[in-house]
């Protein structure tokens, strides 16, 4: 007698494979057979027939690092299907930290990753052990942020770090990666990220090197500098050793796109001598990030307190909107896409909640304001916990990169406000919109994407793939009705089509409804 049995599926397995029909049992949290079990029995059975079985979807990319805590809002990941997470993202998370730069973070963090009150933790291993106590809806797994890393070394300062100090950020990168974590990130686009040096890079990536780690890195450029981007950390791949896995990978603004063949190219011509790159991927035509993205880097040299005092300051103001206006040195998010598409996704407090889903062209009118001094404003007000959507390319060129075979799927989703749809939809998009109605590529593929291959960046030894003995994340869903309903007008709209969730075996969605369940548990690389 099974704990579960799943009946009559077509089993897609993760490895790409075509699907199969089988049956699964699932006992004390794994799977136990996969076969023909007509003649067994389930404590709980579900009728699979006429639904697609498959491993529980796996999300290289979120920022769900401090509301993974709160199930009654993290619960809308595993309605859409995902039973793992990868946290500590874009160089810029939550452990390691100092008492000096904890407050730093707090405050630097609370519109991307959220506010959870006081953080009971200080480095990576503190910080999986209050997760690990913690009521988890999915697991959760972690990477050392190199922003994390270097404030605790070198603080907010814009400059290259010193020798001594690039081996103090290694030894700190090491001592993350015996806690337990999967890699390092970076995001080279933010401070203080952004002040590294090749050098730099590659001393951290070989310490995440020593133990198969990964480097998941939101490169410098995605815009008019993105070939150059690719370069810089395909060449710290090339002498650190390490995994390359490129974070949300686009080339962004009409003007470039022409480049995107070239970085193709570039991604393909890396793993021909050797280096394994892959990438995720959105299923939209927009970003969403913090929307101090918008100002030069040296804008924010010190942290996010020198930043607003610098933006209360009128020369600097002029200097700033002169920047954006015509600097290509960095990405340039308003030169690049235009104020009539970057549109306010969250803010922390009720008087601008209504500036929630209005571009910054519409809130300038609306104010009597330049576009620039609106956005300024608003992040002084808001003590910069501001969240914004930047639209900017096609779909044309979402399909092309989604078709690529070192392409995964990735959500990149962050909560609050008016979100940006990914955080509802990205898995049943690709699904529905992509993989059955588009036909992009076959169904087994589009799961491929979502499991096996994210299961292989992190080196899973038991998640990702429907196998014997492999612990039970399954996703059972209908390939007829699967489709996300989230939109940019109206994006807390829960997908259609994930009938059962089961995390570790125990069934967290029945019948397309939350359970409450809370079986997620913290993978570590490795036990201490």
């Amino acid at each position: 007698m099974y704990d579960v049995l799943i009946r009559g599926g077509m089993l897609c397995d993760g490895t790409g494979n075509p699907w199969t029909k089988r049956d699964i049992g699932v006992s004390d949290g794994k799977i136990a057979a996969i076969a023909d079990l007509s003649s067994s029995g389930g404590k709980v059975e579900i009728d699979a027939s006429g639904q697609v079985v498959a491993p529980g979807f796996i999300d290289p990319h979120v920022h769900s690092d401090l509301l993974c805590t709160r199930p009654e809002i993290h619960k809308i990941k595993v309605l859409q299907g995902v039973t793992t997470e990868l946290f500590g993202q874009d160089g810029i998370s939550v452990a390691p930290v100092s008492a000096e730069t904890k407050p730093l973070w707090q405050q630097q963090l609370k519109g991307l990753n959220g506010d959870i009150g006081e953080w009971p933790w200080h480095s990576v291993d503190e910080y999986l052990q209050f997760l690990e106590r913690a009521s988890l809806a999915g697991n959760a797994a972690y990477l050392v942020p190199h922003g994390a890393v270097r404030t605790m070394v070198v603080g907010f300062a814009a400059r290259e770090a010193s020798q001594r100090e690039i081996e103090q950020m290694s030894q700190l990168v090491e001592e993350g990666m015996r806690q337990g974590a999967f890699g390092i990130s970076s995001g080279i686009q933010y401070p203080p990220c952004a002040y590294t040096t090749l050098d730099e890079l590659v001393a951290i990536c070989s310490s995440a090197a020593k133990y198969d780690g990964c480097f998941v890195v939101h490169i410098r450029n995605e815009s008019n500098l993105s070939l150059e981007a690719l370069d810089e950390v395909i060449e710290a791949a090339r002498r650190s050793g390490v995994r390359l896995h490129i974070s949300h990978f686009k080339v962004c603004g009409s003007i470039n796109r022409p480049k995107l063949q070239a970085a193709l190219e570039k991604l393909e011509a890396g793993r021909a001598e050797g280096i394994e790159i892959t990438f995720d991927q959105y299923p939209y035509s927009a970003a969403s990030t913090v929307f101090q993205a918008i100002l030069p880097p040296w804008m924010q040299d010190g942290g996010t307190a020198e930043m607003l005092r610098r933006l209360q300051d009128p020369a600097i103001r002029e200097q700033v909107k002169q920047e954006m206006l015509h600097n290509e040195q960095y990405d340039n998010t308003v030169r690049n896409n235009g104020w009539d598409k970057i549109v306010i996704a969250s803010v922390t407090s009720e008087k601008n909640r209504e500036l929630e889903g209005k571009t910054i062209r519409e809130i300038g009118s609306m104010q009597g304001k330049d576009p620039a001094d609106a956005a300024f404003d608003l992040l002084i007000e808001e003590q910069a916990a501001v969240t914004m959507i930047i639209h900017w390319g096609v779909e044309e060129d979402v399909i092309r990169v989604m078709q690529h075979p070192l392409q995964m799927v990735g959500s990149d989703g962050v909560f609050g406000g008016k979100p940006h749809p990914r955080l509802y939809g990205s898995f049943p998009r690709v699904l529905g919109r992509y993989a059955r109605d588009k036909n992009v590529f076959p169904l087994w593929e589009a799961v491929r994407k979502m499991t096996g291959a994210p299961a292989q960046l992190l080196r899973l030894s038991d998640r990702g793939y429907l196998r014997t003995g492999y612990q039970a994340d399954i996703v059972v869903f209908d390939p007829l009705k699967v489709i996300d309903r989230a939109t940019f007008d109206d994006p807390h709209q829960l997908p259609l089509g994930i009938r059962h969730v089961l995390v570790n075996g125990s069934i967290a969605v029945r019948d397309g409804e939350y359970t409450g369940v809370t079986a997620g548990q913290v993978i570590r690389r490795c036990i201490i």
